[in-house]
């Protein structure tokens, strides 16, 4: 009986103890690890600019005119005026350079090194929000307002002056918000019309070529004729005599280049450009029948023969292959 009441005692002390607190379990997530900064991109190596070709040139020495640099590389004097922006080629000046090649063939060339079109500046864009970063609350005080109107039954949140801070509420965030860019102008539904695009000129076509794009040429003999003084490095090609007023025929399909007397001791001269290789020039004629820029077919009457610049009626032919002077007979088929 004793060890009953013992029992039961101990059950109400127990009873009245203070119960032990549950342990509590935090549910709140972690915070979302952010991930690491996106490093800047390094900058492209610049690329390896390719050499530079030399600009063939031309120093001008006294006596020469620019149709005689022309012919001498084979050139159109037209051409070599416009490249080197000669208005009047009658003023050249002993030791002027004289480009021998189209702009057009000097560009792509690149940009020099330094300038702004070699190294181009990247264009900052707008920064992309990272995935997973918490989005920042407007900075609010848990303070008292000041001066802040009440919340409720307010259609719109107006604190003055500006900057002041307000409690933090989901509304005082939709007034915070700024405001979407008004709709373009137009119709429901209908898309804004785009600025029209500025006109771009149309490019400039290329002068055409002179004759066949061929290497090889189909030469004729200019006229019918005995040779009275073959080629060789001074006179540059052959001379034919015959009688004045003969027909010179074109030696070939082309384009007239020159057809005036502005070379000494040429007399008057006709320039026949045949395509980007060869040249044919017909000296000491009594009258021209072309112009300049005018295509002749192969047997065209260009010319009639003379003495101009001679000493008796002679026809001097010659034939430049890119300007260098070449032996006529070589090229010209068996009389």
């Amino acid at each position: 009986m004793r060890n009953v009441v013992a029992l039961v005692a101990v059950l109400v002390l127990a009873g009245c103890a203070a119960p032990r607190p549950a342990p509590v379990v935090e549910r709140t997530q972690p915070p979302a690890e952010q991930p690491p900064a996106a490093q800047p991109a390094q900058p492209a190596a610049p690329a390896q600019l390719a050499p530079e070709k030399p600009i063939p040139t031309h120093t001008v020495k006294r006596g020469e005119t620019l149709v005689s640099i022309a012919l001498q590389y084979g050139l159109d004097y037209r051409e070599l005026a416009a490249w080197n922006g000669i208005t009047n080629p009658s003023q050249l000046r002993v030791g002027q350079v004289l480009v021998l090649a189209a702009p057009a063939a000097m560009a792509g060339q690149g940009a020099a090194p330094g300038s702004a079109a070699a190294n181009p500046q990247p264009v900052p864009g707008p920064a992309a929000p990272m995935a997973g970063a918490p989005v920042a609350t407007p900075l609010v005080s848990a303070g008292p307002p000041i001066e802040a109107r009440p919340l409720a039954n307010t259609p719109t949140l107006k604190v003055e002056p500006r900057a002041l801070k307000v409690p933090y509420s989901d509304k005082a965030m939709a007034e915070f918000s700024v405001p979407e860019p008004p709709a373009a102008p137009g119709a429901a539904g209908e898309s804004p019309q785009a600025p029209p695009a500025a006109a771009t000129p149309a490019p400039v076509p290329p002068a055409p070529k002179a004759g066949t794009q061929k290497e090889d040429v189909d030469w004729m003999w200019p006229v019918k004729g005995k040779v009275i003084a073959p080629f060789s490095e001074a006179s540059k090609g052959i001379d034919i005599a015959g009688k004045r007023g003969t027909p010179v025929l074109a030696a070939a399909s082309g384009r007239v280049i020159y057809a005036d007397s502005g070379l000494r001791g040429l007399g008057k001269l006709v320039i026949i450009r045949h395509n980007d290789t060869w040249l044919s020039a017909y000296a000491h004629n009594d009258k021209i029948l072309v112009k300049e820029q005018q295509e002749v077919k192969k047997g065209d009457k260009i010319a009639e023969m003379g003495s101009t610049d001679a000493d008796r009626v002679e026809l001097h032919f010659e034939i430049r292959r890119q300007g260098k002077p070449v032996d006529p007979a070589k090229y010209l088929p068996p009389m």
